[in-house]
């Protein structure tokens, strides 16, 4: 090993154990730990060795070539040290989910992995949620509709194996207390003839159920008006958007008194239009465009994460038969690193760093010599490496 490639490794070994660990909500000007970690190379001019740049150009064409899944979603992944990698993995979410996302580090605790969350059309610019692995598990209330892409990205010549699961939930809570409450009617069903359309969901329950509040927050309108009939217009507390209980019996709060989750603020019933129908509270959920589907914001019935097939990932792969990677086509018999095993795929590397997903069926698995997966191949750290300790 030269002088030269000695150094690059010492010191990027001292940035790698000095890191710190945290959480970021962005929300602009805090730097997330991944840019701190781009910040200490760039301090110790290591973004200008190949290993440096090689880190960066990873990180940006993870957010380019960001693979596909849906939600709720599981994958085992293994970064391998022999050089920088990082994943991307696009998704789509709906205004009002909760993403939950448990990122479980396996056999060491001595490593980081980035977790950056970017609207898919702004990955130019700062991420919406960072994280690292000192938190196995942080979420995000999702604010908008749109596509999502999460990048995993590990710090230089580290081995890291991890397992991921994203799932999703209600970023409120249920509005009526009665146990076997249930939904009844849709956002976007037909009224009046096909003349407008329900601008929320319909919760079904005994008369006289209390219609409790979803969140702490706010009481901003008390009212009796119209098609609603009885109405209370809650506004959660740091949110933008206004709850809306509607056909409400009675009204058990008063404009500009504060809630807290769970408590009662009115009694389920059928006024206003409702009064012909069984009784039932209509909850909507209003923004300053208007109103949204407010079922993804409090739906009870939520999916596990799929379990992940048994695989190992110390192995390489040759493919069975050609395969597109974009607008690319990766021939047969080419050899594949894997990244990650999801419940019914591989994700992987090609030689020339093109991401691609695999079916289990496509490809035929080659051993490789055992190696420990927390051991970084001799060549990418000096003799004298320094003592790991927790940088987590």
């Amino acid at each position: 090993m030269s002088m030269k490639i000695f150094c690059i490794l010492v010191l990027i070994a001292s940035i790698n154990f000095s890191c710190s660990s945290t959480l970021h909500k962005i929300f602009g000007g805090t730097k997330t730990p991944h840019e701190q970690y781009a910040d200490k190379l760039e301090d110790k001019k290591l973004d200008n060795t190949p290993e440096g740049r090689a880190w960066i150009a990873a990180s940006k064409k993870a957010l380019e070539t960001a693979q596909a899944i849906q939600l709720p979603y599981r994958q085992n992944g293994f970064f391998k040290a022999d050089r920088p990698r990082s994943l991307g993995l696009k998704f789509h979410a709906r205004h009002g989910e909760r993403l939950t996302f448990t990122l479980n580090k396996k056999n060491s605790s001595n490593f980081a992995i980035y977790s950056d969350l970017f609207k898919s059309n702004e990955t130019s610019g700062s991420p919406v949620l960072s994280a690292d692995t000192s938190l196995l598990q942080f979420y995000y209330d999702v604010a908008e509709s749109a596509d999502y892409i999460l990048r995993l990205q590990p710090q230089l010549f580290q081995s890291v194996e991890y397992s991921l699961s994203i799932s999703i939930g209600p970023s409120l809570g249920f509005p009526v207390s009665y146990v076997k409450a249930n939904v009844g009617s849709y956002w976007g069903d037909s009224r009046d003839g096909g003349k407008r359309n329900h601008e929320g969901i319909d919760i079904f329950a005994p008369k006289h159920s209390a219609a409790i509040a979803a969140a702490d927050g706010y009481i901003v309108g008390v009212k009796q008006e119209g098609i609603g009939g009885k109405t209370v217009w809650l506004r959660p507390q740091g949110q933008n958007y206004t709850l809306y209980y509607a056909h409400l019996d009675k009204q058990l709060v008063s404009e500009g008194q504060f809630v807290r989750r769970g408590e009662t603020v009115g009694l389920v019933g059928n006024t206003g239009n409702a009064k012909h129908t069984p009784s039932h509270l209509h909850f909507g959920v209003y923004t300053s465009a208007g109103a949204v589907d407010p079922l993804p914001f409090v739906n009870k019935n939520t999916r596990p994460a799929p379990e992940v097939v048994s695989k190992t990932l110390a192995v390489s792969l040759r493919l069975n038969k050609p395969k597109k990677a974009g607008d690319k086509l990766v021939a047969t018999n080419t050899i594949l690193t894997p990244l990650a095993v999801t419940p019914s795929a591989y994700i992987a590397e090609t030689p020339n760093g093109d991401i691609i997903q695999v079916l289990f069926s496509e490809v035929k698995t080659i051993k490789q010599g055992t190696k420990n997966f927390d051991t970084v191949e001799k060549r990418h750290w000096p003799a004298n490496k320094p003592k790991e300790r927790n940088n987590m």
